[in-house]
């Protein structure tokens, strides 16, 4: 019987952690299962393109995931029961040894309003910005890194509406200097302008922050004040050692210890982390521990205007910034790197797929293989 480890949700996060296990842990003595609802993978930093009209490239999971061990089921996750170790599909469960949460997180706005979190609400938004006449309102409330995007894509695919953009703080204020003057620039030059507070619209896109998925808080985990599942170093939580979160649906602390931000920037380590502290704990051999920290933001102002604002380690602006059609080359190779990365999951993992220390109903320092003994590679 094979060690069952069981992921939720194929984002960055999901799909990532997914693709390192099977390269980490050998096929024999485990098995990755990987859940989620949509068939495709979903570009989520590159949503406001799709609502602005354009097409984004088909990624089917069963394409990404072809030649690895990984199964795919594509189910909704209605419930998780970390006391029994099943999760709920519906009308059936499943059992894990190991579950990988990463079920990401969504916006919760008001009846006949319109966001971007996920590919059905982008397309919505895409749908009805196609129905508008010139001259009429979109108003984007917000001020954070998905306002700025959505904004002035609205406004470069269609001159012909009158963008807005409305937030409590200002838009883009963390930023330094030099990426505000550039900023404004931006807005000026794609005539958006910067309303004070929200007014009436035929059309209203709401950006201001993303919810953790209300599944973590009634499964018996640990959560944080706003849902998210509270876990260790490790992405481990804090109150069920068999169960790890990554990505939207963890509150992990970052280098200044406070949790990290909900961003692609922050999944894919946080993923990378969780699957090397599963192998460990599964084979015994210790994983380079990979930092978690921030760069930059990458900042698109449409297709040929950016913002590359370098950071510290714990996400504070500094005076380095590269703006302009070099911003935005660099932004689009960080999206489709991302891109790329999730779709070969298992490329830049080295081949060292190790048996598990003791796999479920052998003896204690073997694979329930004769002759092999903990860490032999194949």
């Amino acid at each position: 019987m094979k060690h069952r480890i069981v992921v939720l949700g194929a984002g960055y996060a999901g799909a990532h952690a997914a693709g390192r296990l099977a390269r980490r842990l050998h096929p024999d003595d485990t098995q990755v299962t990987l859940v989620n609802a949509d068939p495709d993978f979903v570009e989520r930093i590159r949503l406001h393109q799709l609502a602005a009209g354009q097409d984004l490239p088909h990624r089917p999971l069963r394409d990404v995931f072809a030649g690895t061990p990984v199964e795919l089921l594509p189910a909704w996750v209605t419930g998780i029961d970390a006391e029994r170790r099943t999760v709920v599909l519906g009308d059936r469960e499943i059992p894990y040894e190991t579950l990988v949460v990463a079920l990401g997180s969504s916006t919760r706005v008001e009846p006949g309003r319109h966001h971007v979190s996920s590919r059905a609400a982008a397309l919505r938004l895409r749908e009805r910005l196609s129905e508008l006449s010139a001259g009429e309102t979109v108003l984007v409330v917000g001020g954070g890194l998905t306002a700025i995007e959505a904004s002035t894509e609205i406004a470069e695919s269609r001159p012909d509406l009158q963008v807005r953009i409305t937030a409590r703080q200002g838009v883009g204020t963390w930023l330094s200097d030099k990426a505000q003057h550039h900023l404004q620039a931006a807005l000026s030059r794609l005539s958006i302008t910067e309303v004070a507070e929200q007014q009436d619209a035929a059309v209203t896109v709401w950006t201001t922050g993303f919810s953790a998925t209300p599944m973590a808080a009634g499964s018996g985990l640990t959560v944080s004040d706003v849902g998210r599942i509270v876990v260790d170093g490790t992405m481990r939580s804090v109150s069920h050692p068999d169960v790890y979160a990554v990505g939207d649906a963890a509150s992990a602390a970052g280098p200044d210890g406070r949790p990290m931000r909900m961003c692609c920037a922050s999944a894919v380590p946080m993923a990378w982390r969780a699957a090397d502290a599963i192998a460990e704990s599964l084979t015994g051999r210790r994983a380079k521990e990979l930092p978690l920290r921030y760069y930059g933001q990458c900042i698109s102002l449409g297709r040929r205007d950016g913002i590359l604002q370098i950071t510290t380690a714990d996400d504070k602006s500094t005076s380095t910034v590269v703006t302009g059609r070099r911003a935005a080359r660099i932004k689009e190779w960080v999206c489709s790197g991302a891109a790329w990365g999730t779709a070969h999951p298992t490329m830049m993992v080295p081949t060292r797929r190790r048996h598990i220390r003791s796999a479920p109903g052998a003896s204690a320092g073997t694979t329930g293989r004769t002759g092999e003994t903990a860490g032999n590679l194949r």
